[in-house]
């Protein structure tokens, strides 16, 4: 087994720089063989993120071809599809770079168990995270359940280097058979909007980190201001790259260091923007409950509308008539991300002004988003709801009006992103048009909707509701 082959499984981690589970590979000098796997858990992502994993696993193909390697692709279980693998390749060993959320965790321990049974050398790394869950406690030994103080343990933590990419990285004497990505059409459902939304895809690990050097050079010393505006490019954008695996959070974090050390005080926001994503791990890893379930047990008796109300229906469609909402659910729509602004105020608006659960959102955000996180996700949504830890007070009713006069003065980010009632409205308004359902029935000569419920009654509707909740 010495000089057997090593078979490199990749998931979120679609990289060469900082992937410690292809440089152990490489550094052993045997033959690797990197491996996609189409499992069930790529079967049931929503439309966007499908569609932008699959065009992350084409970039990624190339530029392994580049290096002389492949990334063979193969569709089925994921016990049974390594077990292939091995038995077609003669491979003594298969790593993989760790993931946290319920579902990978629960489906990495039975492979990892099953294929040591069969006598593999099977190593899971770190990669997609700046600290082990495990790693991180509390003065008494548990986990942080609250972020300031999380922040307040690592921030002066020492973060090892990112690692170069793989100098070399020896090849089987022969490849595997692989599938083809096109028949696996992953970009599918979303339909006509396909074309419009890949347009709104930065793909890549060297496109995220000219990404990251753009923000680092031109952006983060105004982080803090512009961080609130919509209408302005002033954040990184790197929840997409980070989501696919094509940077790492290592390295985004000594860029950010970098940018404090030269005195672009902003920095700091950036730094914790990135452990605001490390907290939602954690959480996930100690209380998987939170990408399903209230994370505040207590909550489950709260009366919140669990069905697709007219209400419901129009939030999805950006028509409730409050125009910081329904230009967040356009944007989103269109371009599979949305300002974290705006995820705030249209999180607050269903769950608090419509008084509907917050799954239904998180599944909505779901089947949307191109950079969607299950952790992240999930923690965001709680967090606005009151459901979550360390949330705002239950009881905090963003006003959607209020807030687009204070982030949105000039409506720049309205009139980007709504049509109806604009004389010349803008390229990426109308666009909203070309990709929803035909069957949606809107048309951008259509009238600006009143109001489902203006902005007051729905302060008083949930506040009302909070006041009567029994726990």
């Amino acid at each position: 087994m010495s000089n057997s082959p090593i078979i490199v499984w990749f998931r979120r981690d679609l990289r060469l720089d900082d992937h410690a589970a292809l440089s152990a590979a490489c550094a052993t000098g045997r033959p690797v063989i990197p491996v996609f796997i189409h499992d069930d858990l790529v079967a049931g992502l929503g439309a966007a993120p499908k569609m932008r994993l699959g065009l992350a696993v084409g970039h990624f193909q190339k530029v392994l071809e580049d290096r002389g390697s492949q990334l063979i692709l193969r569709k089925g279980p994921a016990l049974a599809t390594l077990r292939a693998l091995v038995d077609e390749t003669g491979a003594g060993a298969v790593y993989w770079s760790r993931l946290y959320d319920p579902a990978s965790k629960a489906r990495d321990t039975e492979v990892k168990a099953a294929l040591k049974e069969d006598g593999l050398d099977v190593q899971s790394c770190a990669g997609h995270l700046l600290f082990e869950p495990w790693s991180v406690q509390t003065k008494t030994g548990g986990f942080y359940k609250v972020y300031t103080p999380m922040w307040n343990a690592v921030k002066g933590r020492e973060v090892a280097p990112a690692l170069p990419a793989p100098g070399r990285m020896p090849a089987p004497e022969s490849w595997p058979a692989s599938d083809h990505l096109g028949n696996w059409q992953m970009g599918a459902a979303m339909q006509r909007g396909a074309d419009i939304l890949t347009s709104h895809c930065t793909v890549g690990e060297r496109a995220a980190i000219d990404r990251l050097d753009t923000f680092i050079d031109n952006k983060v010393q105004k982080y803090v201001k512009n961080r609130d505006l919509p209408a302005v490019d002033g954040t990184s954008r790197l929840s997409e790259n980070l989501t696919y695996g094509e940077i790492s959070p290592r390295t985004c974090w000594h860029a950010g260091i970098r940018a404090l050390h030269e005195g672009k005080a902003d920095a700091e926001v950036f730094l914790k923007e990135l452990v605001w994503r490390e907290f939602a791990y954690h959480l996930a890893h100690f209380t998987p409950r939170i990408v399903s379930d209230n994370w505040k047990e207590d909550w489950d008796a709260f009366p919140w509308n669990t069905d697709e109300t007219p209400e419901v229906v129009v939030w999805k469609r950006g028509r409730t008539g409050i125009r910081f909402v329904d230009a967040a659910m356009r944007e989103m729509y269109v371009t599979g991300t949305m300002h974290n602004r705006g995820r705030m105020i249209v999180a607050s608006y269903l769950t608090k002004h419509l008084l509907s659960h917050w799954k239904i959102g998180m599944d909505w955000f779901t089947d949307c988003l191109i950079d969607w996180d299950p952790c992240s996700n999930a923690m965001g949504w709680q967090w606005s709801a009151g459901s979550g830890p360390d949330a705002t007070p239950y009881f905090r009713v963003f006003n959607p009006v209020t807030q687009l006069d204070k982030f949105d003065k000039d409506r720049a980010y309205v009139k980007r992103w709504i049509a109806e009632g604009t004389r010349t409205p803008s390229d990426t308004a109308l666009s909203y048009f070309e990709m929803i359902p035909r069957n949606w029935g809107m048309t951008p000569d259509d009238c600006y909707p009143d109001p489902i419920v203006p902005a007051d009654e729905g302060r008083k509707r949930a506040l009302a509701a909070y006041e009567a909740r029994d726990f």
